[in-house]
């Protein structure tokens, strides 16, 4: 009787961590396929914001730093709509954050097209920007 209880609890809580731990993994799982984002070439990139021209310049390690950069905090959850050799659309969402969607089109592994919209802390975000890589970081 006690080897089954044991063996229940242990059951029970396996399960738990697995089904805790599966969206971080699929997410994982999911982020390394994005084919068009994996082209792109690492360095300092300058974003230019359309339709008022603003930019701003961020260093990346690959197009995937790209996807949030309206919610720059880890820990938000991905997934991917669309992956294709040029083209990449991923909906994530930012626990207490808000969420988005963003599509990048890449044109070059230098130069992308961004389309973004979603909610931030509670306020609705949308823009489209252009994406060219500067040199190194």
């Amino acid at each position: 009787m006690q080897n089954t209880v044991t063996f229940r609890t242990g059951l029970i809580s396996l399960l738990a961590m697995a089904a805790v731990g599966a969206p971080y993994a699929a997410s994982q799982a999911q982020d390394n396929s994005l084919e068009a984002l994996n082209k792109m070439t690492p360095g300092s990139w300058e974003i230019r914001y359309r339709p008022d021209g603003s930019r701003q310049r961020v260093c990346i390690r690959d197009g995937r730093d790209l996807i949030q950069l309206r919610h720059p905090q880890g820990g938000c959850s991905r997934y991917i709509v669309e992956d294709t050799a040029n083209r990449a659309t991923v909906h994530y969402t930012c626990r207490g954050h808000g969420s988005g969607r963003t599509q990048i089109r890449l044109e070059t592994p230098q130069i992308a097209q961004i389309e973004s919209q979603g909610i931030l802390d509670g306020s609705p975000f949308q823009f489209s920007a252009e994406a060219r890589r500067l040199g190194k970081c």
